[in-house]
């Protein structure tokens, strides 16, 4: 029997119009939710791709055939994001820290007790542990900053059911500057790439994309800024824009990477086929993984300390 051929791989004109399409599609679905100003909306999302990304990450470490323990995993992240999001629909604000606390260790605990099932090969049972610790850090408890930024910052006319006006933009302004770094980076490096970044970790990256990567993030920072300045007031002034937009970017490139690390570590191309020119949820959110932590501790510790 002949082999049959194996399809060419899609152009660069392709890739970047399925990657193009796939982000109108979502900044659509981001608008309409904004429009609607509903707190279950944005959680909605939130918990959503959270979910999915969850999903992918234990079905790529089985394809692997890598130890987990991934019902327990997802079943973890559910009800982590259930807990959240019942506090923040009630009026709740900043989360306890006794919360985060009992989390990680039932995380860890729960993996233990699991691996307790089966006989120890090596290092593998730690392995299996570390797995399930690393699959709720990284998406459940990382991605959900991004619902912690929404509702920390104060108001005085929140209404029941609602995300505030300010809420609103500053999770608007950390998803622009976090998505226009990864645009820049494409872009940049799609166009005029030449000098790779880190090779062994992920080929497509170059040094010239993360100059675009930096030049876009200040676009969006910056322009989003000068466009709603009172929306944004929490920012507080010019100097925290244009620093916050260059720490995101280096923390988005870095996201971008690590997801990269993982793949990479265990053969995978993409999490998933959800987006087209994407790939799957974690593939979107990796970089916000890194980015919203960091946009909620500067404003905790420096803009807003007392939220």
């Amino acid at each position: 029997m002949a082999d049959h051929p194996t399809p060419p791989a899609p152009s660069k004109a392709i890739i970047f119009a399925r990657r193009s399409a796939s982000t109108l599609f979502l900044w659509g679905v981001v608008t309409a939710v904004f429009v609607s100003g509903r707190s279950l909306g944005v959680l909605g999302i939130i918990g959503a791709l959270t979910l999915i990304a969850t999903v992918e990450y234990f079905r790529m470490l089985r394809a692997a055939s890598v130890m987990c323990f991934p019902r327990f995993g997802i079943l973890l992240a559910v009800v982590y994001c259930g807990g959240l999001y019942w506090h923040f629909l009630n009026g709740g604000k900043s989360i306890p820290q006794d919360v985060d606390a009992l989390a990680v260790f039932i995380a860890i605990a729960g993996a233990f007790t699991l691996q307790l099932r089966y006989p120890i090969r090596g290092i593998e049972a730690l392995l299996a542990v570390a797995a399930n610790l690393l699959g709720f850090v990284y998406i459940a408890f990382l991605f959900n900053f991004a619902a912690r930024v929404t509702f920390m910052v104060p108001t005085a006319h929140q209404v029941s059911g609602f995300i505030s006006t300010e809420g609103a933009f500053i999770l608007l302004w950390l998803l622009a500057v976090t998505k226009f770094t990864d645009m820049g980076a494409y872009i940049l490096g799609s166009m005029i790439g030449r000098h790779k970044m880190i090779p062994h970790v992920s080929p497509a990256k170059t040094w010239e994309g993360f100059v675009g990567a930096l030049f876009f993030s200040q676009l969006a920072a910056c322009g989003l800024f000068a466009l709603f300045p009172s929306q944004l007031a929490c920012l507080k002034g010019w100097s925290h824009v244009i620093l916050l937009g260059l720490v995101l970017a280096i923390l988005a490139v870095i996201g971008d990477l690590a997801e990269s690390v993982v793949k990479r570590a265990i053969h995978a191309k993409d999490s998933g086929k959800m987006l087209p020119g994407i790939g799957g949820s974690l593939d979107l959110i990796d970089s916000i993984c890194f980015t919203a932590p960091a946009l909620y501790f500067y404003l905790k510790w420096v803009l807003i300390p007392a939220a």
